[in-house]
C-alpha cells in the first residue's frame, strides 16, 4: 500500500529578491514535473535545486546594513526551495513503481538522511527491495540509516526482526525496546489515515513486546518478560506462532515470580498460561503441559 502524497505549503518570496536567477528557473521547473509526475525530471531538477539552493545559503551575511534584507530574503528562498527537492523526491517515490521508488528514496537519503520526509519512506522503501530482489541490501541501509533516523519504527521494526531471526538476543532486545517506546510516543503520521497508523501501532508494538518477552523469558528476567508479554497479548490474538512462546514464557514467569514471593495467585496464573500453551500445537505444547501440573501441585501444597 502506498503512503499518501504530504501537502507542503511553501511561502515563496518573489523573483527580485532573489540574487540567483538560475534558482527560480531551475526551482519553477521542478514543480512543473512533481505536477507532471515525470520521476526523469523530479530526481534531476531535485539535485541542480538544492546545488543552487546550497550555493546561496553559502553566501555570507553582508555587513552593509541595506544589503542584509536582500541576504535574508535570498536565504529563505533558498530554504524553502530546498525543502522542497526533498518532499518533491519523497512524493514522486511513493507514486512511482518500485525501481523508480528506490531510485529515488535512495537519491533522498544521499542529499539529505535526516530529511524529515524519510521518517515516512523507509516502509515502502524496504517493501521496494524486497519485490525487486534486493531485500539482501536492507539490514545495511537500516543500519546506516538508523543514526540519522533514531526513532524510525520501521527501521527499528526491521533490525529487531532481523536481530532476533538470526539469533542476535541483545540487539533484539534492545531494538525492540526501542521500537515500543518510539511507538508509544509517536502521534499519527500525515501521511497514514487514522486506522492505517493503528493497524501499523498495533503490528509493531506487538512484534517489539513479544520480542522483547520471549527474550527476557529466555533469560530468566522474569518480571520484564511478564510485562512485555502481558502487553503483546491482545495484539497478538489468533496468531499461534506468537501465542505458544508468549503464554509458555508468560507460565514460566509468573510461576517464578509466584514462588519468589510466596504468591498463590502468582503460580496459579502460571498455571493457567502453561495451560493456554499447552492446547496450542506447537514445539512448546509438550513441555507446557509437563509445566502446568507441576505448577498445580506446587499451588496445592501452598497456603
Amino acid at each position: 500500500m502506498k503512503l499518501a502524497v504530504l501537502p507542503v505549503a511553501i511561502a515563496l518570496l518573489s523573483g527580485p529578491a532573489v540574487a540567483a536567477d538560475d534558482l527560480e528557473t531551475t526551482f519553477q521547473s521542478l514543480k512543473d514535473a512533481v505536477t507532471a509526475k515525470n520521476a526523469a525530471d523530479v530526481k534531476k531538477l531535485a539535485l541542480e535545486t538544492h546545488t543552487l539552493a546550497y550555493d546561496v545559503l553559502c553566501k555570507p551575511q553582508p555587513e552593509a546594513a541595506d544589503e542584509k534584507d536582500v541576504w535574508k530574503s535570498n536565504n529563505d528562498y533558498a530554504k524553502a526551495a530546498d525543502l522542497y527537492t526533498e518532499f518533491a523526491l519523497y512524493s514522486m517515490a511513493v507514486q512511482s513503481p518500485a525501481a523508480t521508488m528506490i531510485d529515488l528514496i535512495a537519491a533522498l537519503e544521499q542529499q539529505n538522511p535526516k530529511s524529515k520526509y524519510l521518517s515516512e519512506a523507509y516502509g515502502p522503501y524496504f517493501v521496494a527491495l524486497n519485490q525487486t530482489g534486493s531485500g539482501a541490501k536492507i539490514p545495511a541501509i537500516a543500519e546506516k540509516a538508523l543514526p540519522n533516523q533514531p526513532e524510525n519504527e520501521d527501521l527499528l521494526l526491521f533490525l529487531a526482526d532481523h536481530a532476533y531471526t538470526h539469533k542476535q538476543p541483545d540487539r533484539a532486545l534492545a531494538y525492540a525496546n526501542r521500537l515500543t517506546a518510539a511507538l508509544n510516543k509517536h502521534s499519527k503520521p500525515e501521511a497514514l489515515s487514522a486506522g492505517d497508523w493503528e493497524h501499523k501501532k498495533s503490528a509493531g508494538l506487538a512484534r517489539g513486546y513479544w520480542i522483547a518477552g520471549v527474550i527476557s523469558g529466555e533469560r530468566n528476567q522474569y518480571a520484564a518478560a511478564d510485562k512485555n508479554l502481558r502487553a503483546a497479548m491482545p495484539l497478538i490474538k489468533g496468531n499461534d506462532a506468537m501465542l505458544g512462546p508468549a503464554l509458555f514464557y508468560l507460565g514460566f514467569a509468573n510461576y517464578n515470580l509466584g514462588k519468589m514471593t510466596l504468591n498463590k495467585a502468582k503460580v496459579l496464573e502460571g498455571q493457567k498460561f502453561s495451560e493456554q500453551c499447552a492446547s496450542i500445537e506447537g514445539p512448546f505444547q509438550q513441555q507446557a503441559w509437563k509445566n502446568a501440573m507441576i505448577m498445580k501441585t506446587e499451588a496445592s501444597n501452598m497456603r
